[in-house]
């Protein structure tokens, strides 16, 4: 099928977000397992105690979860604070914390504490720019809350736009009044039909609630080869994606190819889909890449068609660099659930 689709519905019971492209699967969110603390969440948490020597905190959470916060100036134990998941950890360790909380939405994202209004950058109209600002001015003042306009924003009704931004608003200042003292869930991270209207503002996108076998087929069958290491690359060549506790190992293959300059393409066909490749599986955290041998000489023009393949990517990664061994090294947020944890 050519063009772009949406379909919602469910795969082995667990509630899924697909956003096809062409036929193929280009985005999926997955419902996290009820022992997961959901990215984006809210809660109550009780600070515990500090992590000499790592500038950290413990935070007690609901039904005996913890949480790991970088933000601790002015805390002590027993302090009641706001805090919002920021990521997924192995099941025995700490969730990661923030307490700079944000309410985001299709069109906004509210900011307690740092007040101000602000556009996308990637809404270069101007005239449109000058639409919004006054769309926000004609808004009743937030106080301390901050407004971003999301790049959404650009071909959106204005109405639409205020009332998510007035909807978003009293959410945060609900949550935000909180006073209880006990751990306490006060906003669940989003679920995945919550997340393709957030994220995917393709206006031109179908949305097929999918209730039959027939309808989740192209979407059965992306997920079924995600669940698989092996990923076919361009000329024969190939690359395993595989999870140890540790790391993400990618180990990339020229395949049948002996020529000179097989490894740097098989390397270069590697890089433009592990992006894509590692966002559809949930992974993150130290990747480590083996390359296919290819000539020193070639890695600085290797590592730019790297950078831009990351930088379109759509998750922060960090390039760190290359090893004494050779292999190439990444750091990527942990922003969601593994595959292999939403579906065993």
């Amino acid at each position: 099928m050519k063009g772009q689709q949406i379909i919602l519905g469910r795969y082995e019971g667990t509630e899924i977000a697909a956003l096809m492209r062409n036929g193929k699967l280009h985005d999926l969110f997955i419902e996290a397992p009820g022992s997961i603390c959901t990215p984006g969440a809210i809660y109550r948490g009780i600070v515990d105690r500090p992590l000499k020597g790592q500038g950290a905190m413990i935070v007690r959470l609901p039904d005996g979860q913890t949480g790991f916060l970088r933000e601790t100036k002015g805390l002590r134990p027993g302090d009641p604070l706001l805090v919002q998941v920021t990521g997924v950890s192995e099941p025995d360790k700490a969730v990661p914390l923030t307490s700079r909380v944000l309410f985001k939405s299709r069109y906004c994202i509210v900011t307690p504490g740092a007040p101000g209004e602000n556009i996308s950058r990637s809404i270069h109209d101007e005239v449109r720019r000058a639409e919004l600002r006054a769309l926000l001015s004609d808004l009743p003042e937030t106080d301390q809350y901050g407004l971003i306009l999301r790049s959404a924003c650009e071909m959106a009704p204005d109405d639409a736009i205020a009332d998510d931004l007035r909807h978003t608003t009293n959410v945060a200042r609900q949550v935000m009044d909180d006073a209880g003292r006990e751990p306490e869930l006060l906003l669940d991270g989003p679920s995945p039909e919550l997340l393709a209207w957030r994220e995917w503002t393709e206006e031109d996108a179908p949305i097929l609630l999918a209730d039959t076998t027939a309808d989740l087929s192209p979407v059965a069958d992306a997920i079924a080869s995600l669940r698989q290491p092996f990923v076919p690359l361009a000329a024969n060549a190939s690359m395993y994606i595989e999870e140890t506790r540790a790391f993400v190992a990618v180990d990339v293959n020229t395949g049948a190819d002996g020529s000179a300059a097989a490894g740097l393409r098989a390397n270069i066909a590697a890089v433009r889909s592990l992006a894509s490749e590692l966002r559809l599986r949930g992974l993150g955290g130290q990747i480590v890449i083996d390359f296919a041998p290819m000539p020193k000489k070639e890695r600085k023009r290797f590592e730019q068609t790297m950078r831009a393949a990351f930088r379109a990517g759509l998750v922060e990664t960090n390039l760190v660099g290359w090893t004494t061994l050779g292999h190439f090294e990444l750091q990527r947020k942990r922003e969601r659930i593994p595959l292999s944890i939403c579906l065993p």
